[in-house]
Formats: structure tokens, C-alpha cells, sequence
């Protein structure tokens, strides 16, 4: 709260020092946009970015939590329907046909160096 305080009192005396600097006898309209620009937003965007650091860690780790409780739940039914089909289906490591098949006649068997 004490921040947009600030801010918002900071953009005001910048907005003050442009008008003054457009209505002044040698000023222009161009250099109070500079001065509003350079004064004001440049400064205030910098210090809001670094006051608002511990809320973007605070958003990074309830997002992180959030998405962890997403993956653990998904995992959890992921294997409670595994463990559903693992009855129904027959599991094929567990079979006992060989895991290849015997190679035909025409390719040469490998041979041990000596």
C-alpha cells in the first residue's frame, strides 16, 4: 500500500515538472515528455520492479507448489489404474517366450576375436 503511495506521489511531481517545463517561456512539449519519461516512469517502473520481488517469489513457489500437487495426484491415479489393468492384462516381461527371435540363415553368426 505505502508503495503505490509513492508512486503514484512521484509520477504527480514529475507530471508537475513537465508541465512546468511545457509552459515555460524556452521550454517544448518535447523536452517535458523526456522529463516525465526520464523522471518519472524510467525511475518508478525500476524501484516497483525491485519492491515487487518477494511477491513474484511468493506467485513462482504457490504456482511450483500448485503444479507438484497437480503432477503427485496425476502419478496417483496413473497407478491406481495401472495397478486396475495389471490383473486384466497379461504383462508382457513376465511371459516366457525368448526375448528375440532366432536369426535366419542367411546372416552370419557372430564369431568371438581370438
Amino acid at each position: 500500500m505505502v508503495l503505490i503511495l509513492v508512486v503514484l506521489a512521484w509520477l504527480y511531481v514529475t507530471l508537475m515538472m513537465a508541465v512546468a517545463e511545457a509552459t515555460a517561456v524556452n521550454g517544448t512539449v518535447l523536452g517535458a515528455v523526456v522529463t516525465f519519461v526520464l523522471y518519472g516512469l524510467v525511475p518508478i517502473s525500476i524501484i516497483v520492479y525491485i519492491f515487487s520481488t518477494p511477491a513474484r517469489k511468493r506467485a513462482r513457489k504457490a504456482r511450483d507448489a500448485m503444479a507438484e500437487r497437480q503432477w503427485l495426484a496425476a502419478q496417483a491415479a496413473t497407478a491406481n489404474t495401472d495397478q486396475e489393468e495389471a490383473g486384466s492384462a497379461v504383462d508382457p516381461d513376465r511371459s516366457s517366450q525368448p526375448t528375440a527371435g532366432a536369426e535366419s540363415a542367411l546372416v552370419a553368426p557372430v564369431r568371438k576375436e581370438t
